[in-house]
């Protein structure tokens, strides 16, 4: 072990472009407590090591690591990085500083802002204000808290007691966080009303509006209404202005869960897919998914300047000190929930500087354009059915069916094994490293895959027939005894 790991240091680079070269398969996929008995020496932290034992142990594990910047992993919602957003990333790293005051961050805190004031500017809220959190999951708790705080600002200091029952609004298929948040911030999952989606996964509006009516009647208090842009599984866009146009109309505060499908934003030709969302209160958008900014980087925007201090300010004075020698209106640390907070910043603000608005919306265009490819090709493709053929965002949804299952008759039996072949092509496709690729059921539909597509690294469309095949040869080793 060299004492100060420098020379290690030096050579990190060259691993993980070597461990992740072209040649390298993007999985050698092993199950836990094999894993755990391959690795039991290299985890082991009881004595120190050479740096060469390091080097051999740290390869071991990157060898039985995801390749998630392969084109083939299609798994989640993000993929791989940009690479401008990696170096930004481990620049941020190495400078080690916390984003809460000017003084410790002073370069970093002018990015922040000016990051978040173009990201208001594209969305519609040039006047607002926001702030970068973990993620999509934090970013609905400060939209919670703040139009809490916004319709009740005594509850900072008295709490809930003595305040009407509130309700919130979300769609069938709205991300889960709001159940958490709902949970963490006292209102109970109980108090989250659920309202039902069309067949292309948006929020019914005549449902939504007869949800709060109901409500009202009853005496609660609608607090939040959750619009999805960009749901997990089919990149479903609610109809915006209708939302905004019910919340304007019963004065409920309207977030925009735009982590997935915020990206559009940055496309002249697709950002009309988002129609409305100028009018939310709230927006939180991830460009660690979509985009490739590295994990983690995600954006919390509002409408009311000033609001987020209101309502999270806890004005610690041994850090946010009022007779500081500079202008301490750039400590905006005391906006976040957080102490401590990473410069997310920064590997954005690298990307940008890098590509401009112009490269960020040729890549945004190609992103939507592959998916389009990929639709079609399901379409046209035998044993291939789509379970929407809407896209609003890069998701691509579908089922396969293989040889043995075509032709008979389509009824509950059938859908159980569909149900069940599915998950077993993923395990075949995850085995031979073939593929890694989503899959899910929804409402009344059994399980199917989910091809979603990122900024990087850039598919091409024989990249995309190739998954198809892939998905096809799997498919068709499949045979009901493995079910």
């Amino acid at each position: 072990m060299e004492p100060n790991g420098h020379s290690f240091l030096d050579k990190v680079i060259g691993i993980v472009k070597e461990e992740t070269a072209d040649h390298v398969p993007l999985i050698d996929f092993k199950h836990p407590k094999e894993l755990e008995e391959l690795l039991s020496d290299d985890l082991d932290i009881s004595k120190p090591t050479s740096d060469c034992e390091l080097e051999r142990s740290v390869r071991k594990m990157l060898q039985y690591s995801v390749k998630t910047n392969k084109t083939t992993f299609r798994n989640q919602l993000y993929g791989g990085t940009d690479p401008y957003g990696l170096a930004g990333s481990w620049i941020a790293e190495a400078f080690n500083t916390s984003q809460y005051t000017f003084e410790v961050a002073p370069v970093f805190t002018l990015v922040e802002m000016k990051i978040i004031k173009h990201i208001l500017k594209l969305f519609g809220i040039p006047d607002g204000d926001g702030i970068f959190s973990p993620g999509g999951s934090i970013s609905m708790l400060y939209a919670l808290v703040a139009a809490r705080f916004k319709a009740f600002p005594e509850i900072k200091a008295k709490g809930m007691r003595n305040l009407p029952e509130m309700v919130i609004f979300s769609s069938t298929d709205s991300h889960y966080s709001i159940m958490k948040a709902a949970h963490w911030l006292g209102f109970g999952t109980d108090n989250v009303r659920i309202i039902r989606t069309n067949d292309f996964g948006q929020m019914v509006i005549d449902e939504l509006e007869a949800t709060i009516q109901k409500e009202l009647a009853l005496g609660r208090y609608p607090v939040l209404v959750n619009a999805t842009a960009g749901t997990t599984v089919l990149g479903a866009i609610d109809d915006l202005d209708a939302v905004a146009d019910v919340c304007e109309k019963y004065g409920i505060w309207m977030h925009v869960d735009a982590c997935w499908g915020g990206s559009l934003i940055l496309s002249s030709k697709f950002k009309n897919k988002l129609k409305g969302i100028e009018r939310a209160n709230s927006i939180s958008w991830n460009p660690h998914k979509m985009m490739g900014v590295p994990l983690q980087c995600s954006a919390f925007l509002l409408r009311d300047r000033g609001l987020l201090h209101e309502a999270n300010a806890a004005a610690a004075q041994y850090l946010f000190q009022q007779d500081k020698f500079y202008d301490v209106r750039y400590d905006t640390g005391d906006k976040s929930v957080q102490c401590g907070r990473k410069i997310d910043a920064f590997k954005l603000w690298m990307i940008w500087k890098a590509r401009s608005d112009t490269g960020l919306g040729k890549l945004t265009d190609h992103v939507m354009e592959i998916a389009e490819f990929c639709l079609g090709a399901v379409a046209r493709k035998d044993g291939f059915r789509l379970v929407t053929e809407c896209l609003q965002c890069p998701n691509v949804c579908f089922w396969y069916i293989p040889k043995f299952m075509r032709n008979a008759d389509e009824d509950d039996k059938w859908w159980d094994t569909m149900h069940k072949i599915t998950p077993k092509i993923k395990e075949l496709l995850t085995i031979n490293s073939r593929l890694m690729v989503a899959y899910s059921p929804l409402r009344h539909h059994k399980n199917f895959f989910r091809l979603a597509f990122t900024f990087h690294p850039i598919v091409e469309e024989r990249e995309v027939l190739d998954m198809l095949q892939s998905i096809e040869d799997c498919g068709e080793m499949v045979t009901l005894s493995m079910l």
